[in-house]
C-alpha cells in the first residue's frame, strides 16, 4: 500500500510538471544560429483568450527588428498551422541602427513581445517563429514550437506579462501639438510640448516611422529648440530613386521624449515652415555679445551715450579712479537690467504669457513711464531744475550727472530699456532661441547680451584716459547740454507718438504739444525773455531736425506705400503657395525703430514697391504694435523672438527664407527673384518694372 500511494504520488508530480511544462516552451535554439534563443510562454486557461510572452535573448553586437525594420531587415513573425483570430502583437520602443549607411529601428540584447489572440484553449497551439538578426551579416532562422491545450501560466507569468506591457508606448497626450508636412523626398515634422508641462523642452528624443507602401524614410535629423522639436526624414522609393508624393497619406509615428513614449497615427500634410537650424550654445553666445555690442550702435541708444558724456564733461577734477567707478556702475546698471528682462520672461513663461524681445513697448503704462523720464532727462539738461535728491527714482534720474554711483547706475539702465526697440543683427537669433531655450540657458544668453552691450563701457572702465582726452569744462559745455536736452527730446517725442495705438491721433497730439509747451514755459521761466527766443530757436531747431531727418531718411523712397498688404495667417501663405504665388511676410511694430529704418530705407523704394505690386506677390504684414497672442505664435513657431521680422516664400522657397534683421534692398530683391522659380527648374520671373 505504501508503495502504491508513492508510485501515485510520483505519477500525479510527473502530470503536473508536464501541465506547467506544456504552457513553457523553454529556450529554444538553433543549430544555424548560435546568436539567439527564444522562449515563448502562454497563459491556455481561458476558453477562448489566449496569452503568450514571446522573449528573444541576443549576444552583444547582434540585433532584430522593430515592425517597421526601416531601410533594411525584416520583422520578426509566427507562421501559425492553424488560422488564430484577433491577433495582437505588442511591440515595446525601439532603438535606431546603423548598418552599412542604411537606418533600421530594432532591439538588442533582450526584448518581451505580449502577444493576444483567440483559438480554442482545447486544442494545440503550434507554429513557427521566424526571426531576422543581424550583425555584419544577416540570419533568417525557424524555430518551431507546440503550446499544449489548456495549459496552465507558467509561474510568475502575470508579473513578466505585466511588465512586458510596461514598456509599450503610451498614447499620445492631446496637450502636444504634432504637425506633418511633405515636400519633395523629404517628410517634416513639428511636435510642440505644451507650456507649462513637467518637461521645459525634449530631453534625447527620438522618431520612429511605421512603413508606408512605396516609400521607404531614412534615419530622422532631429533638432530640439526648447518645447519645439524638428524633424526631417529623407523618404525615397527604396530603389534610390525619387519619392512618391505622400501628401493626404495617414502615418503611424512613435515619440520618445526622455523615459516617456507615444504612439500616434497623423496626416501628412503640405510643406511645413520649419525654423533655421539652431547653433551650439557657444555660437549663441558669441552671436548675443554681438548683438549687445551692436546695440551701443542703434540709435535708441544715442541718447544716453549723449548723457553719460555730459556727465564726465560736468565734472571739474576728472580723475581716473571716478571716471573707472562711473562706467563701472553704468555697466553693471546693463547687467541688471537685462537680469530682469530674463527674469521677466521667466515669469512670463511661467504664467503662460507671450514673451519676445521689446514687448513691453506694446504697454501704454511702460511708454509712459518711459516719457516721464526722458522728459525729466530733458529738462534736466537744458538746466530748468538740479534736483540731487537720492530719495527716489525720478529724483535720482534726473540727478544722472551728479558725482553719486547710483545715477550712472541708471543711466545704463535706462540705456537698456531704450535698446529694446531696435533689433540689431545677431540679437534676434540668441534672443529667439533664449526665450525657448531652457531656463539655464536663457539667463547664459542674456548675461552675455548684458555684458556684450557694457563692453563698451567697460573699455572706458579698463582705459579711463579715453574719458579723459575730452576737453576741460568751459562755456562750451552750456551749448552742448542745450544739444544734449534736444536729442532727448527727441526721443521723448518719439516715445510720445508711440501713445498712439493706445489714445488716439487726437490726444497724442494734445500730449504733444503739452509736452512742449511745458517745456517752454520752463524755459521762459528760467532765463526770462532771452530764454522765450531760445525756446522758440529750441523749437524751430527741433521741426527742422525733424523734418530734414524725415526727409532724408525717405530719400529715393516713394512718399506713399503702394503696396495692397494683406493680414498676416498660416492660412494666406498656405492658399498663396498653393495657387504658385509668392508671400512676402512683415511683422512690425510703431515701436520697433529697426522697423521704421526697413520701411523708410528698403520697402518704400520704388523697385521694392514694384517688385512687391507684382500680380503674383501676395504681401502679408502683421502689426506686434499692441499685444497679438496671433502673431506671438506666428513668431514663436519661427523660431522668432523680435521684430522685424521678413520672410519670403514662393514655389522655389516651399519652406520660406527668413531674411536679416536690417533689410537689404538687393538681398531682398534677390531672394524674391529666387522664390518664382520651381525648385531645379533654373527659370526666374522678372520683378513687374525691373529691367530685365
Amino acid at each position: 500500500m505504501s508503495n502504491f500511494f508513492k508510485a501515485t504520488l510520483l505519477l500525479g508530480c510527473l502530470l503536473w510538471q508536464s501541465s506547467g511544462l506544456a504552457s513553457d516552451t523553454g529556450w529554444l535554439t538553433s543549430p544555424q544560429n548560435d546568436h539567439a534563443k527564444v522562449r515563448l510562454q502562454a497563459d491556455r486557461s481561458h476558453p477562448e483568450q489566449t496569452r503568450i510572452l514571446l522573449e528573444v535573448t541576443l549576444e552583444s553586437g547582434w540585433k532584430t527588428y522593430w515592425h517597421s525594420p526601416g531601410e533594411g531587415g525584416i520583422a520578426p513573425q509566427i507562421l501559425w498551422d492553424k488560422p488564430v483570430n484577433d491577433l495582437q502583437w505588442h511591440w515595446p520602443v525601439p532603438q535606431h541602427f546603423e548598418v552599412a549607411g542604411l537606418s533600421t529601428q530594432g532591439y538588442q540584447q533582450h526584448v518581451s513581445f505580449p502577444i493576444s489572440l483567440h483559438y480554442p484553449a482545447d486544442e494545440a497551439l503550434r507554429g513557427t517563429l521566424r526571426l531576422s538578426t543581424c550583425s555584419n551579416v544577416c540570419i533568417l532562422t525557424d524555430y518551431p514550437f507546440t503550446l499544449e491545450a489548456g495549459g496552465a501560466a507558467p509561474a510568475g507569468f502575470d508579473f513578466a506579462y505585466a511588465k512586458g506591457m510596461s514598456t509599450l508606448p503610451q498614447s499620445l497626450p492631446t496637450g502636444i501639438s504634432l504637425q506633418l508636412g511633405y515636400q519633395h523626398n523629404q517628410l517634416q515634422l513639428l511636435a510642440e510640448l505644451p507650456e507649462g508641462s513637467q518637461s521645459e523642452s525634449w530631453q534625447m528624443p527620438a522618431l520612429f516611422i511605421d512603413a508606408l507602401e512605396g516609400a521607404e524614410f531614412g534615419k530622422p535629423q532631429l533638432e530640439v529648440q526648447g518645447r519645439l522639436l524638428v524633424a526631417r526624414v529623407p523618404v525615397s522609393d527604396g530603389w534610390q530613386g525619387d519619392a512618391p508624393d505622400i501628401r493626404g497619406k495617414s502615418l503611424g509615428l512613435l515619440l520618445t521624449n526622455g523615459e516617456q513614449a507615444w504612439q500616434t497615427e497623423a496626416r501628412i500634410g503640405e510643406p511645413l515652415t520649419l525654423p533655421g537650424k539652431s547653433q551650439s550654445i557657444f555660437w549663441l553666445l558669441g552671436a548675443a555679445l554681438l548683438g549687445g555690442l551692436i546695440l551701443n550702435l542703434m540709435p535708441c541708444v544715442l541718447p544716453v551715450l549723449a548723457l553719460k558724456l555730459g556727465s564726465v564733461l560736468q565734472q571739474q577734477d576728472r580723475r581716473q579712479a571716478e571716471v573707472r567707478k562711473q562706467f563701472l556702475a553704468a555697466s553693471a546698471g546693463i547687467l541688471v537690467s537685462f537680469w530682469l528682462l530674463a527674469a521677466m520672461s521667466t515669469l512670463l513663461r511661467a504664467t503662460q504669457g507671450a514673451v519676445g524681445w521689446g514687448i513691453q513697448f506694446q504697454s501704454a503704462g511702460f511708454i509712459g513711464f518711459m516719457v516721464l523720464v526722458t522728459a525729466l532727462f530733458c529738462a534736466n539738461l537744458l538746466g530748468l531744475f538740479e534736483i540731487r535728491l537720492p530719495s527716489n527714482l525720478s529724483t535720482r534720474l534726473a540727478t544722472s550727472g551728479g558725482n553719486g554711483l547710483g545715477g550712472h547706475f541708471l543711466q545704463g539702465s535706462f540705456a537698456t530699456l531704450l535698446a529694446t526697440p531696435c533689433s540689431a543683427p545677431f540679437l534676434g537669433t540668441a534672443v529667439a532661441f533664449a526665450l525657448a531655450a531652457p531656463l539655464t540657458e536663457l539667463w547664459l544668453i542674456f548675461t552675455a547680451l548684458g555684458l556684450g552691450m557694457s563692453l563698451p563701457w567697460l573699455l572706458v572702465a579698463a582705459l579711463p584716459r579715453l574719458a579723459l582726452w575730452l576737453p576741460k569744462p568751459g562755456c562750451w559745455m552750456g551749448r552742448l547740454r542745450i544739444l544734449l536736452g534736444l536729442m532727448m527730446l527727441g526721443s521723448s517725442l518719439w516715445l510720445v507718438s508711440l501713445l498712439g495705438n493706445h489714445l488716439g491721433s487726437t490726444a497724442t497730439w494734445w500730449l504733444m504739444a503739452g509736452l512742449l509747451l511745458a517745456l517752454l514755459i520752463g524755459t521762459v521761466w528760467r532765463y526770462g525773455i532771452r530764454g522765450f527766443t531760445l525756446a522758440l530757436s529750441l523749437s524751430a531747431l527741433v521741426g527742422a531736425a525733424l523734418l530734414l531727418g524725415g526727409a532724408f531718411t525717405a530719400q529715393g523712397s516713394a512718399s506713399v506705400d503702394r503696396v495692397v498688404w494683406q493680414p498676416l495667417s498660416e492660412q494666406a501663405i498656405t492658399q498663396a503657395l498653393a495657387q504658385n504665388k509668392r508671400v512676402f511676410v512683415d511683422v512690425t511694430a510703431d515701436w520697433c525703430v529697426t522697423c521704421k529704418a526697413n520701411k523708410y530705407n528698403v520697402l518704400l523704394r520704388d523697385e521694392v514697391q514694384d517688385a512687391l505690386s507684382a500680380p503674383d506677390v501676395v504681401a502679408l504684414r502683421g502689426d506686434w504694435s499692441k499685444p497679438s497672442d496671433a502673431i506671438a505664435a506666428f513668431l514663436r513657431k519661427r523660431s522668432a523672438a523680435a521684430v522685424p521680422f521678413n520672410q519670403i516664400y514662393g514655389p522655389g522657397l516651399p519652406a520660406g527664407e527668413t531674411l536679416s534683421p536690417l533689410l537689404d534692398k538687393a538681398d531682398l530683391l534677390t531672394i524674391l527673384r529666387r522664390a518664382a522659380s520651381a525648385e531645379g527648374d533654373g527659370q526666374t520671373t522678372p520683378f513687374l518694372g525691373e529691367k530685365k
